[in-house]
Formats: structure tokens, C-alpha cells, sequence
């Protein structure tokens, strides 16, 4: 798959999600339209939507039709775009400016963003929930509902966040750094490949331990990659505020290791991501392609 091709694969995902996402968020029509408007603002346009594609990369690589997995790229998604809305409050990260334009609270108010974040938290699971399309048995929707929760919760994203802001402003060890970035990121990226792996029925075949093991690596790798797009990326390309990170003291990859340290352990983690898949024919060629995007991409 030539970087051409999985350009198109990943704009193919992306206007199939967003179709989706569009079928699911609330009309802004429909009362409080407010609310409405704002939770549609927050989850569609620009975004690289990284999530649901490895949704669908798992599912294509395990064989599993693509009209079953819009639910769990939905949910996921809906999951990322409320965890965005939270984290700019001036609360939390005070930022001003997400995927090239103003930031939730900054386009509607505090409070409906506020809101904005619940809802759209609480429509992911409604998603997975009720969505027809996943045609599984109801445990199988039960267990991706829990991966769901425990990778959203105090054990996966929120407590990442938690140990994030605890972490602003002080020194940490390199083992401290990777926890909250287990946790923040990591167990949302993984949570993707892991709902795909479950919809197919692999169980804990040693396929779905090799493409863990691939989640895990590149969960890590996309902060790294953050990290440094944090120091080196511009605003205009990033769609966020560049270096802002080093202006609230928040603990990085690149301020604990180095930037060139930082990128060797990037391309580290691409290539353990590779080698897990060792055993994947070439169905799981677009995973492969996504490893190498997520640690060479500008924004």
C-alpha cells in the first residue's frame, strides 16, 4: 500500500465515519438546540479521525465487514471528541483553539460545553448499545461496552488526565511519564483495535495478543508524536496552539529525553508496532501504514 493509497483508505474512513457520526448526533432542530448545536460542532469537520480508522484497519484485517463496524468507530470517536471538549476548559488545558478554530467553550460557553462533553459521552454507549449494524451476541456487545468504560474511566483516559494535570509544574521519571500516557492515550487508540478484534469473534487468539500488542505500541507512539509536533509543528499546521505544552510546564517526551530522543523513541515504537503483525498477511497492510503515518505525520 503506497503512501497514495492509504491517503484514499483514509479519507474513505473518514467520510464513512462522518456519515455515520451525522446519522447519530442529536438534529439541531430538536430541542435544547443549543446543546445540539454544540455537540455537532465539537465531533465533525476537520479531524483525523485515528480512532475509527483503526477500527476499520482491525476489522479489514481480520475479515469482518465494514457495515459492522461504523457502531464502534462512532463510539469511539464520539469518546475522543468529548475528552477534547474537557480538556481545553479553561479548567483543564485553557486552550483557545482546536482543528483550526475555536475551541468548544470559546465557540458556545463554558457550561454548554460542559454538557456538550457529557452528552456526548453518554451517546457513545448508547451507540454501542442499541447500533443494529453490529449484528453480534449480546455478550460480545457486553464486553465491548465494558472495553469501552474501562478505557474512558478512571482506569484508562479521565485517570491519564488526572495524573496529567497532577504532573504540571514538577519533575517525573520517564516510568511516570509513560503511565499517564498509557492511561490518557493509549488506552483509547488500543480500545479501537481491541472493539474490532472483539466484533470479530478472534477471542484471545494469538492474533488478537499480536494486534494488542500493536495497539499498545502505537497508542505510545502517537503522544510521542504529539509531543514533539508540540516543540516543532506550527500552529496553522497543527490546528492546536504549537508549544503549549512548554508554556504550562506539562511533562513531555521531548523535555524529559530530548527532541532527538524523542523521535528515535517514536520510530522504537513504529517498528515494535511492525513487528507485532509479523504473523498478519497482508489484509493487515493498512495497520502497517498507519504505524508508519502516526509517527511521520505534521499535525
Amino acid at each position: 500500500m503506497t503512501d497514495g493509497v492509504l491517503q484514499e483508505y483514509m479519507g474513505a474512513c473518514q467520510a464513512r465515519v462522518e456519515q455515520a457520526l451525522q446519522r447519530w448526533l442529536p438534529d439541531v432542530r430538536l430541542p435544547p438546540t443549543r446543546l445540539h448545536a454544540a455537540m455537532r460542532y465539537a465531533v465533525l469537520g476537520e479531524g483525523k479521525r485515528i480512532r475509527p480508522l483503526l477500527v476499520y484497519a482491525t476489522g479489514a484485517a481480520l475479515g469482518t465487514a465494514q457495515g459492522r463496524l461504523d457502531g464502534p468507530a462512532c463510539a469511539l470517536e464520539l469518546i475522543h471528541a468529548y475528552s477534547l471538549v474537557h480538556d481545553d476548559l479553561p479548567a483543564m488545558d485553557d486552550d483557545d483553539l482546536r482543528r483550526g478554530r475555536p475551541t468548544c467553550h470559546r465557540a458556545f460557553d463554558e457550561a454548554t460545553a460542559i454538557l456538550a462533553g457529557d452528552a456526548l459521552q453518554t451517546l457513545a454507549f448508547q451507540v454501542l448499545a442499541t447500533d443494529p449494524t453490529l449484528d453480534t451476541r449480546a455478550e460480545v456487545r457486553v464486553r465491548m461496552l465494558e472495553q469501552l468504560a474501562r478505557a474512558a474511566g478512571s482506569r484508562g483516559m479521565a485517570g491519564g488526565q488526572a495524573l496529567d494535570l497532577d504532573a504540571e509544574g514538577r519533575e517525573i521519571t520517564s516510568v511516570e511519564l509513560e503511565n499517564i500516557h498509557i492511561h490518557k492515550t493509549r488506552a483509547l487508540i488500543r480500545a479501537g483495535v481491541r472493539l474490532a478484534t472483539l466484533l470479530s469473534d478472534a477471542g484471545e487468539d494469538e492474533v488478537a495478543r499480536s494486534l494488542d500488542r500493536y495497539a499498545k505500541c502505537i497508542g505510545l507512539a502517537f503522544q510521542v508524536q504529539d509531543d514533539i509536533l508540540d516543540v516543532a509543528g506550527q500552529t496553522a499546521v497543527l490546528g492546536k496552539t504549537q508549544g503549549k505544552d512548554q508554556r504550562q510546564d506539562k511533562a513531555t517526551y521531548p523535555a524529559l529525553l530530548g527532541l532527538d530522543a524523542a523521535r528515535e523513541k517514536a520510530q522504537l515504537l513504529c517498528q515494535e508496532a511492525l513487528t507485532a503483525l509479523d504473523a498478519l498477511d497482508a489484509a493487515a497492510e493498512p495497520l502497517r501504514r498507519i504505524a508508519r503515518y502516526i509517527v511521520s505525520r505534521n499535525r
